[in-house]
Formats: structure tokens, C-alpha cells, sequence
């Protein structure tokens, strides 16, 4: 009887479970649908059986878009995490600065991801923008600064964007791991004359291992999946330089009205994330059995 008793509370959030289930699984199979046949038009469909499939996988514009892809989140990663911890490490640990702090850490992450994309349009514009006015003033650059124009500084510029606007969310996280440290590993380091990178190297570090697998975690995914900010910024130019997966899907879906090798392609991606979802998440549960281990 106290096993059913406290086995009760799940069938308050079964509902949830059933609304995102039938939510999920109906536009899915939508997808799977249109991804298997030819549409020509309302009831005038054609099966094709994986003919879209095969030609997406072999789509030279997919493979470039992947590998954008992936340097993209590459790049974000080798940014955003260690630049998080420094931010981590350098916050105050109490009173109100450190509230001030999280406040002000805070902010990139309450605007919404569309009006990232304008501010920063509006901030690296080399006619008004407050960077792109001043970067060409000091006339450091052979080429005028135009992230417009020139592929390399679309890509400064949508890194500079991404970092700035997430960034925060790592640096949240590692700062809630190291106030999770007991103050007796500290006292500890103090007696046995620990250096600064000693404490970091086998304190902070291991014990901000858990907090680190979820921030690489949710980073590494959100940035795969990226899409209003890098279409507002730069529309996927100039040319495709910045034309990752999800801003392709979209032009092959909306612009090209390419139903068929669209849903395919979006199955694609989602096998894509959800592959390296189950890897991030296997690699957070055996960083959880090392910390408890321990």
C-alpha cells in the first residue's frame, strides 16, 4: 500500500506526458510521411520509398552545410567553456556584488533570439554601428569591416554574437558548481599550502565536472540547432559561408517548396542530434558514477 501511495504523484504528470507525446509523435509522422513520397499536390502523392534519403545524403550542399555545422559548434565550444570558468572563478562569492553580478550575467540571456540578431546588425553596421563605425576608423583592417561582404566577418561577427549571448548560461553554471564546494576542501588546500592552479587543478576542476558536462551538453546542442540568430544576422551569406543545417532546411522547405527531400532531410538532422544527445548524456551519467565513486 505505501509503495502504490508514493507511486501516486505520477499520475499527475501523466497528462504532460500524453499531451507532448501526441504533440511529438503527430508532426513526426507527418515528416516521415512527406519524407517517403512525392507531393504534387493535395491527395496527388507518389511513393518514392528512400529515394529522398539517397539523395540527401548525397547532397554536396548538405555535407557543406554539415561541416559549417560543426566548426560552428566546435568553435563555440572551445570559446564559451573556458571563458565561462574564467568568468566563474573571477565572480564575486557573496554579498551584493555577486547578486549584481548574476543580475547583470543575466541580461543577453533574457533577450530573445531574433532581437539578438538586429541588435548586433545594427551594432557592426559599418555606417552607423557603434563597432563596425569604430573598427574602420582605426583602419587596422586592408578591408573595410562589412560582415555582409566578406565571409570571414560574418563569421567574427556570429561568433563574437554567440559568445556574447551565451556565455552567460556556462558561466551561470560553473558559478553554481564552485559555491557547491564545501568550505572544508578550501581550509584543506589553505594547510597544505596549495598553490591557486593547485586548488583550480584538483578541487574546482573535478567538482565542477558535472555542472561542465551539462553546460558542453546543452551548449553543443543549442548551437547545432541554431537558427534565428545567424538568419537575422546574415540570412546565410554572403553566398552560403554561413548557411548552416537548420537555415538549409529551411530554404529547401519554404524557398525551394521541396517538401519530399525537406522531410527527409529533417529526419536527418534530428538522427544527427539525437545521436550525440544519447553521447552527451551517456558521458554526463558516467561523470556522475566517477563523482560518487569518489
Amino acid at each position: 500500500m505505501e509503495k502504490w501511495e508514493n507511486n501516486r504523484a505520477w499520475f499527475l504528470v501523466l497528462p504532460v506526458f500524453v499531451i507532448v507525446a501526441f504533440s511529438a509523435i503527430i508532426p513526426l509522422m507527418t515528416v516521415v510521411n512527406y519524407s517517403i513520397q512525392d507531393i504534387f499536390g493535395p491527395g496527388n502523392a507518389v511513393f518514392v520509398g528512400m529515394d529522398w534519403f539517397k539523395e540527401m545524403l548525397t547532397d554536396k550542399r548538405l555535407h557543406d552545410a554539415l561541416g559549417r555545422q560543426f566548426i560552428f559548434s566546435g568553435l563555440v565550444l572551445l570559446i564559451e567553456i573556458p571563458l565561462g570558468i574564467l568568468i566563474a572563478l573571477a565572480m564575486p562569492k557573496k554579498g551584493w556584488k555577486a547578486s549584481a553580478s548574476l543580475v547583470t550575467l543575466a541580461i543577453p540571456l533574457l533577450i530573445p533570439w531574433n532581437v539578438i540578431g538586429t541588435i548586433w546588425i545594427i551594432f557592426t553596421r559599418p555606417d552607423i554601428g557603434l563597432f563596425g563605425v569604430g573598427i574602420n576608423s582605426l583602419d587596422l583592417l586592408d578591408v573595410p569591416f562589412d560582415h555582409t561582404a566578406r565571409p570571414s566577418y560574418a563569421w567574427v561577427t556570429l561568433m563574437a554574437m554567440e559568445v556574447w549571448h551565451w556565455t552567460p548560461l556556462v558561466a551561470l553554471l560553473c558559478y553554481a558548481g564552485l559555491r557547491a564546494i564545501p568550505e572544508a576542501y578550501y581550509q584543506a588546500a589553505r594547510i597544505d599550502g596549495a598553490s591557486s592552479w593547485a586548488v583550480f587543478r584538483y578541487i574546482q576542476l573535478p567538482k565542477m565536472r558535472g555542472v561542465l558536462t551539462i553546460a558542453v551538453l546543452l551548449r553543443w546542442m543549442d548551437s547545432f540547432l541554431i537558427y534565428a540568430e545567424p538568419f537575422a544576422l546574415t540570412g546565410g551569406g554572403p553566398g552560403n559561408s554561413t548557411t548552416f543545417l537548420s537555415i538549409y532546411l529551411v530554404k529547401l522547405a519554404t524557398g525551394q517548396f521541396d517538401l519530399g527531400p525537406a522531410a527527409a532531410f529533417s529526419l536527418i538532422y534530428f538522427l544527427i542530434v539525437l545521436l550525440f544527445s544519447f553521447i552527451f548524456y551517456q558521458a554526463l551519467l558516467n561523470v556522475g558514477k566517477g563523482e560518487k565513486s569518489v
